[in-house]
C-alpha cells in the first residue's frame, strides 16, 4: 500500500457534528431507493471481478475460497464503491462482511490513510469473525485491522490504536471507554463507518454508546460513508438509519430457507421446570449418535456441558467466552469421535466448519425462527437422514408458532412420557447442583485471574456479558422447579425480587 496520508482536520466543525449525529435525532429524508432481490439462493452467479473489485483483492477473495459474490454482495457493492451509504438487510451466513470489507479496503488502497474505517459489532465474537476477514483480505493489499473488544487488557490495545491501524473492528462499549479515557486517540478522520448486526446492537441497549461515537467522528457532510447491515427494519433501526446515514439505499435479500430433504423435524412440548431432564432423557435415548444441542447463551452452554458430564455422558462446548485454542480444541475433539455431543452458541458456531450431526437438539429456541434453519442445516447432509428436535416450554409458544408459520407446516411431535422421563430427576437434580458449584468456582476463579480490578460499565460486551450476569445470580431455571432462566422463559417472578433486593 503507498504510503499514508492524514486529511485535514475538521474541528471547527465538531458541534455541528455532535448535534446532527445524535442516534436520538430524527430528520426528515427522501424515500429510500430499494434494491431487492426476493427468493434468490445466498451465492449469485457473479464474479467479484464483474462487480469493480480490483484485481489484488479478486486474488485476496480467492485466497479466502471466495469464487462468486453472495446475493447481498452482488447488490451492494456496486452502490458502496459508488460511494453510496448503504442499509443491508440479510440474514446472518449471508455474507455481509465481505460487502463492507471489500469497497472499505478498495478504497482505501486509492486514498491510503490510518484511522479510515471503523465497524461496530454487538459481540465479541462477531467482532473477532470481522477482523479475521480483514486481516485475511488485507494482508494481500498492506491494510492493518485491530480487534478492540470488552474483556481484554485495555493498556495493550491503547499501544495498538498509537500505532492508528487502518480499519478497526470494535463492541461499542470499548471503544468508547478508549475515546474517553485514552489520551490521543480519536477518529475525527474517520471515513467509513459500518454497523453490523444493528438490531441486535440497539436490542442490547447500546443506544448510548452509538450516540457518544457518532457524536465524535466526522459527519456526512465531512465525507464519511456509512453502511447499516441488520436482518430486520426494526423501529429503532430506522432511527439509527435517519440520524447516521446520507441518502442510503436499501438493499434487502430474502434467500431461500429450505431444510434438507431426509430431516426429521420434530417438537416436543414440557414444562420449564423439567427442561434439563427432558433432555438427559433424549441424550440417553440417541447415546452413541452424534449430537449439537443449541443454548441461547454462554453460561447455559458451560452449564448444560457441566450438567451432562455429571451424568457420564461425553459432551464438550463452544461458546464465545472461550479463548480460540480452546474453541479449536473443543471442535478437533468433537470431529475426532473423542466427544459425541456439542453443545453451543449461534454465534460460536458461525464459520466454524462443524461436520454434519445425527441429531440438532434445540434446547433454547432462537428468537429469529430463520436462525432455526441455519441449526438444522448441520445435519441431514449430502442425502443422509437426521433429525431435530425443537424443546418447547410454556414460555416459548408464541416463538415456537412463528417457526410453523416460516417452515409452512406443522411438525409432528416427539413422544416421551413424562412418568418415564422423571425417572431421571433424582440424577438430574443432583448433577444441576454440582455444575451450579463448579460454575461458581468458574467464576471465582476468572474474578481471581483479575486480581479483583473493577470492570469497567460496558467492558463485558454481549454474550459474555450476559454470562458472566447469570453466572454471579446462578440458574434459576431446569429441573429446579423455580421456572426458566432464560430471556424467553421468566418465571422465576420470586427469585427475580430477591435479586434486585440484594442489589
Amino acid at each position: 500500500m503507498p504510503s499514508d496520508s492524514e486529511s485535514s482536520s475538521n474541528s471547527a466543525s465538531d458541534d455541528e457534528s455532535t448535534s446532527s449525529s445524535s442516534v436520538t435525532k430524527q430528520t426528515e429524508t427522501k424515500p429510500l431507493e430499494k434494491e431487492e432481490a426476493e427468493g434468490e439462493s445466498v451465492i449469485s452467479n457473479k464474479t467479484f471481478s464483474e462487480l469493480g473489485i480490483n484485481e489484488e483483492l479478486c486474488s485476496a477473495c480467492t485466497a479466502l475460497g471466495w469464487t462468486n459474490a453472495t446475493a447481498i454482495q452482488s447488490k451492494s457493492l456496486p452502490l458502496t464503491l459508488a460511494g453510496r451509504d448503504v442499509i443491508g438487510l440479510a440474514e446472518t451466513g449471508s455474507g455481509k462482511t465481505g460487502s463492507f470489507a471489500l469497497p472499505i479496503l478498495q478504497n482505501l488502497m486509492a486514498n491510503p490513510q490510518r484511522l479510515y474505517a471503523c465497524v461496530l459489532a454487538p459481540t465479541r465474537e462477531l467482532a473477532f469473525q470481522i477482523h479475521e476477514v480483514f486481516q485475511g483480505l488485507g494482508q494481500h493489499v498492506g491494510a492493518k485491522s485491530i480487534c478492540v473488544v470488552g474483556g481484554v487488557d485495555m493498556m495493550s490495545q491503547a499501544i495498538a490504536l498509537a500505532n492508528k491501524p487502518h480499519i478497526i473492528v470494535a463492541t461499542p462499549g470499548r471503544l468508547v471507554d478508549h475515546l474517553e479515557n485514552t489520551k490521543g486517540f480519536n477518529l475525527r478522520q474517520l471515513k467509513y463507518l459500518v454497523m453490523d448486526e444493528a438490531d441486535r446492537m440497539l436490542s442490547m441497549d447500546f443506544e448510548e454508546e452509538l450516540n457518544k461515537i457518532l457524536a465524535e467522528i466526522p459527519d456526512s457532510t465531512s465525507g464519511r460513508r456509512t453502511m447499516l447491515f441488520s436482518a430486520t427494519m426494526t423501529s429503532k433501526v430506522e432511527k439509527l438509519q435517519r440520524a447516521s446515514l446520507s441518502d442510503p439505499v436499501r438493499v434487502e435479500v430474502s434467500t431461500k430457507f429450505q431444510t434438507p430433504e431426509k430431516l426429521l423435524q420434530q417438537y416436543l412440548f414440557i414444562p420449564a421446570k423439567y427442561k434439563d431432564c427432558y433432555l438427559s432423557y433424549i441424550m440417553n435415548e440417541f447415546s452413541g449418535q452424534s449430537m449439537l444441542v443449541f443454548a441461547s447463551t454462554c453460561n447455559n452452554a458451560q452449564r448444560l456441558t457441566l450438567l451432562l458430564r455429571n451424568l457420564g455422558f461425553q459432551a464438550v462446548c463452544l461458546h464465545g467466552q472461550m479463548s480460540q485454542p480452546k474453541r479449536l480444541g473443543a471442535l478437533t475433539k468433537f470431529k475426532s469421535g473423542s466427544r459425541d455431543i456439542l453443545i453451543c452458541t449461534d454465534v460460536a458456531s458461525r464459520g466454524l466448519d462443524i461436520p454434519s450431526v445425527d441429531i440438532v437438539i434445540n434446547f433454547d429456541l432462537p428468537s429469529n425462527g430463520k436462525d432455526y434453519i441455519h441449526r438444522v442445516g448441520r445435519t441431514a447432509r449430502a442425502g443422509r437422514s437426521g433429525r431435530a428436535i425443537a424443546m418447547v416450554t410454556q414460555y416459548d409458544v408464541e416463538v415456537y408458532q412463528r417457526l410453523e408459520v416460516l417452515l409452512g407446516t406443522k411438525l409432528p411431535a416427539f413422544e416421551a412420557e413424562e412418568s418415564t422421563v422423571l425417572v431421571f430427576l433424582e440424577r438430574v437434580s443432583e448433577a444441576q447442583r454440582l455444575a451450579t458449584r463448579e460454575m461458581k468456582e468458574l467464576m471465582a476463579s476468572s474474578s481471581n485471574h483479575k486480581n479483583g480490578k473493577k470492570r469497567g460499565k460496558h467492558s463485558d460486551d454481549g454474550e459474555e456479558g450476559k454470562m458472566r450476569g447469570e453466572a454471579r445470580s446462578s440458574y434459576s431455571g431446569g429441573s429446579s422447579g423455580k421456572g426458566g432462566g432464560y430471556h424467553n422463559q421468566r418465571g422465576g417472578g420470586n427469585a427475580k425480587k430477591k435479586h434486585k433486593q440484594k442489589r
